[in-house]
């Protein structure tokens, strides 16, 4: 078996834009169906730089203590009288009609292969947890959904759907669906299928669509291990049934340690639509070549092919580390196993 390509997740700390799809096209062009912007700057700590959307929102207050033991944040909250509220711009949909302008540049000049531009997004339960207090989290998240859909609704007004696509960062479900993270939903499974479908229907059919299945990468470790694929193979199945346009791909994570069919072999019940890509995120900086060799037999005990990818974005690794990781995988993409 020889991977079916390579999916970058999201973020890859360079200093630019420009830097980071030429470093990407250079290493990996060949290997890829999409590439991302590199989520550089202010963006390059997932959904951190929300906090200034939050303290910039009429009707919210904090009092500055941070909370949390993972991804530890000020929460903001109602103030006194307030029962709702509207946020202005997010910042994503300029951030990547921004990225938009280089893409089209490169690719003009023969920079770029033939890939779509890749946006990846939170899903709005993730600001919303790391961001609000707990006792105002499912008053505020109707809001800050609308907000982000119509970040969404400019980025596709602006970008041709045959040039676009979106994938959806789905971290926080899993931390609650563990039991990690408290939950505002009541009906906790089927309330975030309906969010994660909610936010694939939102896109026009001709856009690719994806969901990056993740399990926190803050401090470079997992909220929790996961103990197989069984939960992430659930809501991929659940979305996938839900939707009402294509979808285009799917990635999940892979622990380092995990080299045993066992972790693999929920992935046999796996349900998705024959033109759906899987992205295993078994690729490790520090057991390399051999590491994924492994863990790619591993996974071939339980499907027939997919594409190979990290567990989670690079943001937060040293950037003199990208372009030896960037090599790595495409020395994996071409290893046959």
């Amino acid at each position: 078996m020889q991977a079916r390509g390579v999916h970058l997740v999201g973020s890859v700390p360079l200093e630019d834009t420009e830097a980071v799809f030429r470093a990407v096209a250079s290493r990996v062009g060949p290997h890829l169906r999409r590439i991302t912007d590199g989520e550089t700057g202010v963006r390059s700590n997932w959904t951190h730089w929300q906090q200034a959307v939050f303290a910039r929102t009429p009707g919210l207050v904090t009092d500055d203590v941070r909370h949390g033991s993972y991804s530890s944040m000020p929460k903001y909250r109602f103030g006194s009288g307030v029962s709702e509220v509207r946020f202005g711009p997010l910042g994503y949909a300029q951030a990547a009609l921004s990225s938009w302008v280089v893409f089209r540049r490169l690719r003009a000049a023969g920079v770029l292969p033939d890939v779509r531009f890749q946006v990846s997004l939170p899903t709005p339960m993730a600001p919303i947890r790391l961001h609000v207090d707990a006792r105002d989290q499912a008053a505020i998240e109707p809001a800050y959904e609308a907000a982000m859909l119509r970040e969404l609704e400019l980025i596709t007004d602006a970008i041709p759907a045959s040039d676009l696509a979106v994938q959806w960062d789905t971290a926080v479900e899993f931390g609650m669906l563990e039991g990690v993270f408290p939950a505002w939903i009541p009906d906790l499974r089927e309330g975030i299928v309906s969010r994660l479908t909610r936010l694939g229907n939102a896109l026009p059919a001709d856009v690719h669509l994806g969901y990056h299945l993740c399990y926190g990468d803050s401090g470079h470790r997992h909220f929790v291990e996961p103990s197989s694929t069984a939960l992430a193979v659930e809501l991929a199945n659940a979305v996938a049934a839900g939707l009402s346009r294509p979808l285009s791909w799917i990635h999940l994570p892979v622990p380092i340690g995990r080299t045993d069919p066992e972790y693999f072999a929920p992935l046999r019940s796996l349900a998705l639509p024959a033109e759906t890509e899987l992205y295993l995120g078994l690729l490790h900086n520090s057991d390399g070549e051999p590491g994924a060799r492994k863990r790619m037999a591993a996974a071939l005990s339980a499907v027939d092919s997919f594409g190979i990818a990290t567990e989670c974005g690079f943001g937060r690794r040293p950037p003199e580390t990208v372009p030896g990781l960037l090599e790595l995988h495409a020395a994996v993409a071409e290893l046959v196993v």
